[in-house]
């Protein structure tokens, strides 16, 4: 299911509105992404048939496809990290703090499967002696997520709840748990995973005090 039916022609942007075309490629790929759960569906042509416009147009925003993904995966990103934000606002102390933060990830895993399935490599991850993306493009991806995990547990450590010495080592290690718990919830639907699983894996990962 590479192609979609296609769209109504769109209406050509008004001079000075060329922007306003790079979001409609960008918001046509995130709908593809959803619907079909397969990020090969994100094609150039099926891209510009979503949009209502030739392919050769997109040339104008995006060297090439992978690039196309890359600012779909910025998106979700950015999306996570203002559920993160957000979550640390629904508490004051560092321990129920670090557990919002860490829930509302494992939150946006479950409420974004096909987003978050390609936000950590899927069928897009380019070929950086190939393509247009660079290795600075990939390793800046989740760099703000991973600052607020990081942040909530020194927190923790500061308030003496957690014993960790290493607090930006230990936040990678946590950050890794929940994403095997995310994918695992996702990969293995009908296991019966204890109610808390999530509580256990924080506790032990951020070496919170019990």
């Amino acid at each position: 299911m590479a192609d979609t039916p296609s769209a109504a022609t769109r209406t050509r942007n008004r001079r000075g509105e060329g922007g306003r075309l790079r979001e409609d490629i960008v918001d046509a790929a995130v709908e593809l992404l959803d619907e079909t759960g397969d990020e090969s569906a994100v094609t150039l042509r099926s891209v510009a048939r979503r949009v209502g416009i030739a392919a050769p147009s997109i040339y104008r925003h995006f060297p090439d496809q992978p690039a196309i993904m890359l600012a779909v995966v910025q998106q979700a990103f950015d999306e996570l990290e203002a559920r993160l934000r957000a979550a640390l606002d629904t508490a004051k102390d560092p321990r129920p703090r670090l557990f919002a933060v860490c829930n509302a990830y494992l939150g946006f895993a479950q409420h974004r499967p096909g987003r978050y399935r390609t936000m950590f490599g899927g069928l897009w991850m380019p070929d950086l002696a190939q393509g247009s993306l660079t290795e600075s493009d990939m390793l800046a991806l989740g760099q703000g997520c991973l600052e607020l995990i990081t942040g909530a547990l020194a927190d923790c450590v500061a308030a003496g709840e957690a014993t960790s010495t290493d607090p930006s080592a230990d936040a990678i290690a946590l950050w890794l748990g929940i994403h095997g718990l995310a994918h695992q919830r996702a990969a293995t639907v009908a296991f019966p995973w204890p109610p808390d699983i999530a509580e256990r894996i924080i506790t032990a990962l951020a070496h919170l005090r019990t």
